[in-house]
């Protein structure tokens, strides 16, 4: 492993939600090893030297220099990050692949969407569900770039419904291959693929099946034209049609019928690593719109020193610090149970699948809330830019372009949103998790005469981890009584459902900064986290409203008369403040850094 401790007490993915993790618990970025601190600085070093200066070519589609970086990529084991070293790769944890695709993806969409779709969806299904002969065959060459890898599930008539692709599979007379026909779209990387990872129907099958596929124009293979994108120029984006495309029995990944569960484990940690892709982006832009905030003078300051503009940065800077906490406390969950599993006898394999998929409420959680921030950054870095930011000569258009696309590949956010608290609730009904005791106790202190006692809250977030609790009585007493009234047909309420998953995605991103700060509070002092812990108290804040707005959405639109008031009632008091923070305050002294600082510096 290549962190020093595994957590012994790890909760289980979604547990968060009625449990209370203790500060030193949570993995931080300021738990980096050694070995992690140099691969970040060697990262950022190769993208402030090939990429960052080299950005407007990525607006102009240079497809070929997309590829040429990825071979730079692929020479310095960056590919590799989480191969096994069996098969060429360097073998790092799971937070280790999560710092590299973090900080190589913040200059260029383009570059990013290559790197995740080649060592994610491209490479990742052949390590985690190949055979022996399959891996020695290909991964050596995926993890080093000799070739490189792209997935085709997506197609004209299956989006989001992956499992209703009409690409067949069809097994020839004397059993020694398939021929496969169909077509699949908006493929990463096809323009330059050598290998495809092809799901495709075998007869009436109720699941689809994965196959390995080699490019060969010569194999009944073609290509529509590069697509034309709002965003992320030159990432290679093409229709991939197959007529009759020979594949041998043996290119056959996992079993018949098993390619519906190998694209959702892959979305999985493709989810986990697309919220790490967006977090650099952030920094990076924050530092761009500081430096310009602090260089545009109207009406004789510079605007940085204007509310409006303090009021962006600050919530820019502090949806990063919230987003990177949460990030890698994720991430650290899963390496630890993977490295659990293995010390019970599970093979790498299996303890890689199992690790992920039992945080997939977290990784669904990341996605959406990463997602959004970027976009929201980006936005507002074109706004701080003013008339500026919406040229082309300067950085911010192409990167709110660019992270247009995140809230839409790897399963759309409202997918991931519904998807969050319907597995929340399977989780529930398997006995993994248990909702239904601290529901109903929720449910019975409401009946009950609440405590008008004064709290001590002299010590650090001492009142805001009781917000913390409270906001989870809220969750359980919303997502209680909905499960109550509509049980399995919950899951036909979608707008209640997104609401609930919002109410779920604000609770562990707040909770995630405060146990970072509360933890880097400890050991380096609470001075040297003054501006943390005013991020941490103004995201809290806001998540209250958010929780406070949605919780009521979703109570009248489902309860009535005498349980809606009730709940409603509860709703206020598991919402209050006894002590309201100054938000202005918290948003200049976080601008005010950043401003002396000319740059994100958390």
């Amino acid at each position: 492993m290549s962190t020093e401790s595994i957590n012994k007490n790890l909760t289980r993915g979604g547990e968060y939600i009625v449990k209370e993790t203790k500060s030193e618990d949570v993995f931080t970025p300021e738990d980096f090893n050694e070995e992690q601190k140099m691969m970040r600085d060697s990262v950022i070093e190769f993208v402030d030297r090939e990429i960052w200066p080299n950005k407007p070519r990525f607006e102009t589609k240079d497809y070929a220099f997309t590829e040429e970086l990825m071979r730079k990529t692929g020479e310095l084991g960056l590919l590799g990050v989480s191969v096994p070293e069996a098969y060429g790769g360097l073998e790092m944890g799971f937070v280790s692949t999560m710092l590299v695709c973090d900080y190589i993806s913040g200059t260029s969409g383009s570059f990013s969407t290559a790197f995740g779709a080649h060592t994610g969806i491209g490479t990742m299904p052949i390590t985690l569900y190949g055979t022996e002969e399959q891996k020695q065959k290909y991964v050596p060459k995926l993890a080093t770039g000799e070739w490189f890898g792209a997935y085709c599930l997506t197609e004209p008539g299956a989006g989001s419904d992956a499992n209703s692709g009409k690409t067949k599979a069809v097994l020839s007379e004397d059993g020694s291959h398939y021929n496969i026909s169909g077509q699949k779209m908006w493929i990463s990387n096809a323009g330059f693929a050598n290998l495809f990872i092809v799901f495709a129907r075998i007869e009436d099958d109720k699941n689809i099946t994965g196959f390995i596929v080699e490019n060969d124009p010569e194999n009944g293979i073609s290509f529509g034209e590069e697509e034309h994108k709002l965003g992320i120029h030159s990432s290679s984006t093409r229709q991939v049609f197959f007529n009759e495309t020979k594949v041998p029995v043996e290119n056959m990944l996992s079993e018949r019928g098993n390619g519906f569960k190998i694209a959702m484990n892959a979305l999985n940690i493709g989810r986990i690593k697309l919220a790490a892709a967006c977090l650099d982006a952030q920094r990076r832009v924050i530092t761009e719109a500081v430096k310009y905030a602090n260089e545009r003078v109207q009406f004789k300051t510079p605007i940085a020193k204007f509310g409006a503009i303090k009021q962006k940065l600050a919530n820019m800077a502090t949806a990063a610090y919230v987003d990177e906490s949460a990030c890698y406390r994720a991430a650290k969950d899963i390496e630890d149970r993977i490295a659990i599993r293995e010390a019970e006898g599970n093979s790498h394999q299996e303890a890689e699948l199992k690790g992920v998929e039992e945080y997939a409420i977290e990784c669904s959680i990341l996605k959406v809330a990463v997602s959004e921030d970027v976009q929201e950054c980006t936005d507002e870095g074109i706004q701080i830019f003013g008339g500026m930011g919406f040229s082309a000569d300067t950085p911010m258009e192409s990167a709110w372009r660019d992270a247009r696309i995140s809230r839409i590949y790897e399963g759309t956010n409202e997918i991931n949103r519904m998807l969050t608290v319907g597995m929340l609730i399977k989780k529930a009904m398997k006995g993994q998790v248990d909702l239904l005791g601290p529901a109903m106790a929720v449910k019975d202190e409401l009946m009950g005469i609440p405590s008008f006692d004064t709290p001590d809250y002299s010590e650090l977030f001492a009142e805001e981890k009781e917000i913390l609790k409270k906001l989870k009585k809220a969750f359980l007493m919303i997502a209680g009584a909905a499960v109550q009234k509509y049980g399995q047909d919950l899951e036909e309420h979608q707008q209640l459902l997104m609401a609930a998953a919002d109410i779920m995605i604000e609770i562990y991103m707040a909770e995630s900064a405060i146990l970072r700060t509360e933890k880097n509070a400890k050991r380096f002092g609470e001075d040297s986290q003054k501006n943390q812990i005013a991020m941490s108290q103004l995201y809290l804040f806001n998540a209250v409203e958010k929780i406070n707005s949605k919780g009521k959405e979703a109570i009248i639109s489902f309860a009535e008369g005498d349980e809606q008031k009730m709940m409603l009632m509860g709703l206020k008091r598991f919402t209050k403040y006894t002590n309201m923070p100054n938000i202005v305050a918290l948003r200049n002294q976080v601008a005010e850094k950043l401003s002396e600082e000319n740059a994100y510096i958390f």
